[in-house]
């Protein structure tokens, strides 16, 4: 699985068995998406800056159901608040809790919030679990709380973490919430204004690591795991 950024919690994980995009919202890659593509579109939550400067209606997909069907989309129907760059209109999109395959990717959403309270100030969030190459990846979206035990358990176990800096949660709670997770690498999504001198480097400190430089992909197979908890910043790629 190779993985790249585009900024916030937009990530590329590209694998043998598909090419899965998060939260390609166009505030981040601009309104046509800039030729980004993908199988398999995940939002986990909805963006207020992303309903403008697009008029096509987004595709929506019907993926193979594994278990619950309760958040399965019809192709054509439409997400309040929510538009979709125009480069990922092919691409099945999932946006809320329930499993999927997709192109033999398999996909858990698993329903939490942007705030401490229940998504009464901030709105609800989709964390996605996806299995992709061997390798289990969790992407938090926009979390704003630590798991319950209910929602570790849905999770299960994963070998990558992908978790948001910034946005509702602080970087002290950031860390928490990886301990959690107790996964073996950790991909920090910084949001807007998290960066350098900000939550970021107190999620680094929190973490015990150095701010080191960003790399421009993270590249991961089940042989290649660190035996050692491993945090990796990554380079966004520049905006539209």
């Amino acid at each position: 699985m190779e993985i790249v950024s585009y900024g916030e919690s937009c990530l590329r994980l590209r694998g043998r068995e598909g090419v899965v995009v998060t939260d390609a919202f166009p505030r981040i890659v601009g309104p046509t998406g800039r030729g980004l593509t993908a199988d398999i579109a995940t939002y986990s939550h909805t963006d207020g800056q992303s309903t403008l400067g697009l008029a096509a209606e987004p595709r929506r997909g019907r993926p193979a159901p594994r278990g619950a069907t309760r958040s399965m989309r019809k192709v054509g129907t439409k997400a309040v608040g929510q538009r979709i760059p125009t480069s990922l209109e092919p691409a099945f999109v999932l946006d809320a809790p329930g499993e999927y395959e997709v192109h033999h990717v398999l996909i858990t959403g698993v329903r939490t919030f942007r705030d401490e309270h229940k998504g009464s100030e901030r709105g609800l969030n989709t964390c996605f679990v996806i299995e992709l190459d061997g390798v289990h990846l969790v992407h938090l979206g926009d979390v704003g709380h630590l798991l319950t035990e209910d929602e570790l358990e849905e999770i299960g176990a994963v070998d990558v973490v992908c978790v948001p800096v910034g946005g509702g949660l602080p970087a002290a709670r950031a860390a928490e919430l990886v301990a959690q997770l107790d996964a073996k690498l950790i991909v920090p999504m910084p949001f807007d204004g998290a960066g350098g001198g900000g939550e970021l480097d107190r999620f680094l400190h929190e973490m015990s690591v150095q701010h080191g430089e960003p790399a421009p992909k993270l590249s991961v197979t089940p042989s290649s795991l660190p035996t050692e908890t491993t945090l990796v910043l990554l380079e966004p790629r520049g905006r539209g």
